[in-house]
């Protein structure tokens, strides 16, 4: 998101549960693209919140599982903010080899890619 829109929104990446490391294949895939993420950590709704992220701020939630778009209900109630849920294949466990691994990583990757070239439009301009 960042990549392609810029400074245009505010974004934060978040999830249902932490695990603080980013998948490598997920890194692999998009490092294909020109978007580094080996450094990107991943955190919890409730780490957000923590670290000072109001979720009341925010003016859209896109979650890209049954499990995320549950805790997003939840964690919203009170708020007004939008909650879009995208369903995205789930590439973790799929695949016997390394190179059939890749291929549903790229698969999930280009759903979200055209998924926020849909909702966004083309990206912003000198973005990727």
């Amino acid at each position: 998101m960042k990549r392609m829109y810029g400074q245009r929104a505010y974004v934060q990446s978040a999830g249902v549960k932490n695990d603080m490391e980013v998948d490598g294949f997920s890194v692999a895939v998009c490092q294909e693209m020109g978007i580094e993420l080996s450094r990107h950590r991943s955190r919890s709704f409730e780490e957000m919140q923590e670290w000072g992220d109001d979720l009341s701020q925010f003016d859209l939630i896109i979650a890209l599982s049954p499990a995320s778009q549950r805790m997003a209900l939840e964690l919203t109630r009170y708020h007004h903010l939008d909650i879009e849920y995208w369903p995205i294949l789930d590439p973790t466990g799929l695949g016997e080899t390394r190179e059939a691994k890749l291929a549903a990583y790229r698969q999930a990757r280009d759903q979200i890619k055209t998924r926020m070239l849909e909702r966004f439009g083309p990206p912003t301009e000198g973005s990727g």
